[in-house]
């Protein structure tokens, strides 16, 4: 059944969205009561779908609660290439052994947003992998250098003098004809999309399609203010734990606190507003950071597990308590460097070192300095604020 009601229309047209082309056909196409195939692509260029995606794959699933029908394709094909969308130096080619590891649980995790029983899902290697380079041409022929060159990254980069790979410029051709062969009629993409978005419109016109829609949402800040990434590790993911999770976004600035309410929960618009005043009439922001990261926690897990992160939270973050569930491990060597790589602290050698050094590794509650500190049974190692072990 395909829901048209005009309140429910309004609300997917603006919660979330940075840009719709074209808003009022595609006003008028939610209006007919024709289910629409809404598409969205995802590289599996790291293991884990991190919140910062989450905000298209909400909207997804607004589309697919009025009763549309949902593409997701996986881009083990593009995810080698490399998109360099929101880079500003090129993206070295992933190999594809390392695509097929990283899309191992992606369906998985897109699962705690969408109804993947009523969705339809590909894989692009499907037909990317069957291209000549006769129909590679025909595409290309399609844009001109100045129309790649006109994106601000690409200008910056080729004015710095930084080297702009053919394969980056092929890029968005690929992604524009995933629209083709699934025939989307509105594709969703973060705002560093538009142009490989609208490079699908003039695909799907050169094989006698009609242009799809584009709908483009805001990208959030990570935990450190900068774009969410997982390359800069300043994320949450959605397969985070609960205690991880709710701990992560108690980090988070206050000043992302209604973007992120707004983005990345489904909280009514309503009560958002009322969290936005009393802001505005003093609410500490501790405070609604709670209320943030439990709706955040049961979103993704359970109102049990929201609850018992809380108290989790509480008891060992604002009471300073050490936590009743305390990790064990028997490393292999006792030193610091090596127990905060086998506790998983740590993803080397070197950037342990780098956090002693940066004054974020407690033993026993005391700062330690000394990397070259040897433990013993007994000692609890705190990493941060949220990451305990002890030893045995």
């Amino acid at each position: 059944m395909i829901i048209t009601d005009d309140k429910k229309i309004d609300e997917l047209l603006t919660r979330g969205v940075e840009e719709i082309i074209d808003k009022n056909q595609l006003r008028a196409k939610l209006k007919e009561g024709r289910q629409l195939r809404i598409k969205f692509g995802v590289d599996p260029t790291s293991p884990n779908i991190h919140i910062g995606r989450s905000v298209p794959l909400l909207k997804l699933r607004d589309f697919q609660q009025l009763g549309h029908k949902i593409i997701l394709i996986i881009g083990d094909f593009t995810g080698v290439i490399g998109d360099t969308s929101d880079k500003e130096s090129e993206r070295p080619m992933l190999r594809a052994e390392q695509v097929k590891k990283n899309m191992k649980n992606y369906i998985q995790q897109a699962q705690k947003i969408l109804n993947l029983d009523e969705c339809e899902t590909h894989h692009n290697s499907e037909w990317l992998n069957k291209l000549r380079y006769q129909e590679l041409c025909e595409q290309a022929n399609i844009f001109s250098l100045n129309d790649f060159n006109s994106r601000d990254n690409i200008r910056r980069r080729l004015d710095a003098g930084k080297r702009v790979s053919l394969r980056e410029l092929l890029y968005p051709l690929m992604q524009g004809y995933d629209s083709v062969v699934v025939k989307a009629d509105v594709e969703i993409g973060g705002t560093d999309q538009r142009f490989n978005l609208l490079a699908g419109r003039e695909l799907q016109r050169h094989y006698g399609q009609k242009p799809q829609d584009i709908m483009t949402n805001p990208l959030i800040e990570g935990l450190d203010g900068r774009k969410m990434s997982s390359s800069w590790g300043n994320v949450i993911n959605l397969f985070d734990s609960p205690d991880e999770m709710y701990g992560k976004t108690m980090s988070l600035k206050d000043e992302y606190l209604i973007k992120y309410f707004t983005l990345t929960t489904r909280l009514k618009l309503t009560e958002i507003e009322k969290y936005q005043q009393a802001l505005t009439e003093g609410l500490n922001p501790r405070d609604l950071k709670m209320k943030l990261a439990y709706e955040i926690v049961r979103f993704y897990h359970s109102e049990e597990a929201a609850r018992d992160a809380q108290a989790f939270f509480i008891n060992t973050f604002s009471k300073k308590e050490v936590p009743d569930d305390l990790k064990i491990i028997k490393p292999n060597q006792l030193d610091i460097i090596s127990v905060l790589v086998e506790a998983k602290f740590s993803t080397s050698k070197t950037e342990a070192r780098r956090v002693i050094e940066a004054g974020g590794v407690k033993v026993n509650s005391i700062v330690i300095d000394d990397y070259k500190l040897i433990l013993k049974s007994g000692d609890i190692v705190q990493k941060g604020k949220r990451f305990f072990v002890k030893i045995k």
